[in-house]
């Protein structure tokens, strides 16, 4: 495939370009749940019932999706002669395109149309009969309005050069080929992945993405948009459908909930596509639960970099990292640095976290760290919180800082708050979107991430501000960022922690690490960054515990034999044990690697933390 979209500016590439782009889902299915049944001709509906297929796209566009798609899927010659229909194939398709345009043209927020195209054949037609029927159906289209095409549910190299070479009559429009995927890394037609997705002949139009639906259900496109993405750099879009029912202790249980096509969506989105949505049984419900997930993920992947203005001040020299703090100290000093990370209460009351970090600074560790709104979560400020943690239980704060809830001059703000209050250590992490928490109708701003907060701290740090002014005096804040070793999408993980390394990152916290070997690896593949990793490490406190880790967590991969291994343990407490005994197996494979250790304090209780600790502080 072709490394970079066609030449001429076009509303899909420009779409990409702006970020996420999130199309609709099915049609057929829509059309069945109104009990208008497989008998009857579901593309000629266009013409006889306009209403029923505008009251099916306003579903959609009111879901919050960019794209329609058209009700033209089996709109071909071929298939139409089927219902006696070959001689309206211009009819269909054209009302089909404007009747997606008419609900598309909403002045508050216009959307694009696809004119949908399905595989188009005939066992007795030639090579020359099937692009004469694909011409003639993507004319109908266009003079009805479409904005680009859409060839979906392609299963063979032979149908998608076939669009291509189709599109040559149509060289002012954009067009994306959707492949069909059936086995792992095969299309539907058992062509592999690869065979299918290589370079096209150079006489044919060239798409400006490519996608991949169909798969058996969300979780049976998860390996094969990882080879796909690593076949082609086009934009990639990914619409599974629903899937059929598995079986779960002797049940068979039907899995393709909103929330859970949604949970898929959100990997893909992490793994780079760059467009989500649905097919077949895959409806408006579940891509109103999608939109309201992945707007703010889809925001912080487009805004990861950040263009600081340009300035005529001179930086100041940065404070040494061993001047900084007393956390910099040791890192600076090559000594083992040990923190348990407590929760901001959701409450004003803040005695019992200062009386907890008081017992665990009377225990050696050396720092305190506060999540900042974790999991989207609504608690007292962590800026307030850490300050009580410094001035009261006298130790230092990690103070993780999210770029979630504020926009820049927000975030500038509240990094000169810092400052002011001797909150030195701060660790800068992008945040989890607002859909996580109890707060669904919550926004996130993300005007940058934990790349462009770590570059605007360290020009603070040279005493320069956001928009280029001198700062007197420069801050002197210890940066550090996150970093996720048993990431999905391996190669992103490893390019943004570099970015963060370049960025200014003078330290980093992972997060929870449960495969220690994943680690060591990843620690391998980064040591020429020069940034000191301290190693996240959660203590399971029950079965339970890992199951919701495991699950809910985004970031939290625990490996099968630890799941295991707590399972086999039948009273809470044993599994308890076992948790701790994981926790320290993990520290101790990994010591002499690491910077030192944050270690999580399970549902507050640190007591679960100093048994982790026990011998490493």
């Amino acid at each position: 495939m072709p490394a970079t979209a066609p030449a001429a500016t076009n509303k899909l590439a420009t779409a990409f370009d702006r970020g996420l782009v999130i199309f609709d889902g099915a049609m057929g299915t829509e059309l069945y749940r109104r009990h208008v049944f497989t008998n009857r001709c579901y593309e000629e509906l266009n013409l006889s019932s306009r209403k029923l297929i505008q009251q099916i796209l306003s579903e959609y566009r009111n879901a919050g999706v960019d794209v329609l798609t058209t009700n033209t899927f089996g709109a071909n010659r071929f298939k139409l002669a089927a219902h006696g229909l070959a001689d309206r194939v211009a009819d269909i398709n054209r009302a089909g395109a404007d009747i997606a345009r008419e609900v598309a043209d909403d002045p508050q927020r216009p959307l694009l149309v696809a004119g949908d195209v399905g595989p188009c054949f005939s066992g007795r037609a030639t090579a020359e009969q099937i692009l004469a029927a694909l011409r003639e159906q993507i004319a109908g289209l266009i003079e009805g309005g479409a904005d680009f095409l859409l060839f979906e549910s392609l299963r063979t190299r032979r149908e998608l050069e076939a669009a291509a070479t189709a599109m040559r009559a149509f060289p002012e429009t954009p067009f994306m080929l959707s492949v069909a995927v059936g086995a792992l890394d095969a299309t539907a037609g058992g062509e592999k992945l690869a065979d299918v997705f290589a370079e096209l002949p150079t006489d044919v139009a060239r798409p400006t993405a490519l996608g991949l639906n169909h798969g058996q259900g969300p979780e049976g496109l998860l390996e094969p948009v990882k080879a796909a993405l690593a076949l082609t750099t086009l934009p990639l879009v990914v619409q599974p459908d629903a899937g059929g029912p598995k079986e779960v202790d002797d049940r068979m249980i039907h899995m393709s909930s909103p929330e859970y096509v949604t949970e898929y969506a959100k990997r893909y989105i992490a793994l780079g596509v760059a467009g989500v949505g649905g097919c077949c049984g895959i409806g408006p419900d579940h891509l109103a639960e999608m939109v309201d997930a992945v707007r703010s993920v889809s925001r912080s992947r487009v805004r990861a970099t950040l263009e600081l203005a340009q300035s005529e001040v001179e930086p100041q020299p940065e404070t040494p990292v061993a001047e900084k703090s007393r956390l910099g100290y040791k890192i600076a000093n090559s000594r083992w640095c040990t923190s348990v990370e407590l929760l901001p209460p959701r409450g004003y009351e803040l005695a019992g976290l200062v009386q907890r970090s008081k017992r665990l600074r009377a225990f050696g560790v050396d720092c305190i760290n506060i999540p900042d709104g974790p999991r989207a979560s609504s608690r007292i400020s962590a800026i307030t919180a850490s300050m009580a943690v410094l001035q009261q239980a006298e130790i230092e704060p990690i103070l993780h800082f999210c770029c979630r809830d504020k926009n820049l001059i927000g975030m500038q703000s509240d990094c000169l708050a810092c400052a002011a209050l001797g909150i030195r250590n701060l660790l800068f992490v992008t945040g989890d979107p607002p859909k996580l928490g109890k707060y669904p109708k919550a926004t996130g701003v993300f005007d940058t991430d934990a790349i462009g907060m770590a570059a605007i701290q360290k020009r603070l740090n040279q005493g320069i501000d956001l928009g280029g002014e001198e700062l007197k005096p420069k801050t002197e804040a210890l940066i550090g960022v996150g970093l996720d070793p048993t990431a999905i999408d391996r190669d992103r993980e490893l390019d943004r922690f570099r970015r963060k390394a370049e960025a200014g990152a003078e330290f980093a916290i992972t997060q929870p690490v449960f495969d220690p070997d994943a680690l060591l690896r990843f620690l391998d593949e980064i040591q020429q960054c020069g940034v000191p990793v301290i190693a996240g490490v959660w203590p399971l406190a029950s079965w339970k515990n890992a199951q919701f880790l495991q699950n809910e967590v985004p970031g939290v991969e625990i490996p099968a034999d630890i799941m295991d291994r707590m399972v086999s343990q039948e009273s809470r407490e044993d599994q308890l044990k076992m948790g701790v005994a994981i926790a320290r197996e993990a520290v101790d494979r990994v010591r002499d690697r690491i910077a030192g250790i944050q270690v999580s304090a399970p549902f507050g209780k640190i007591e679960i933390a100093m048994e982790v600790l026990q011998g490493n502080v």
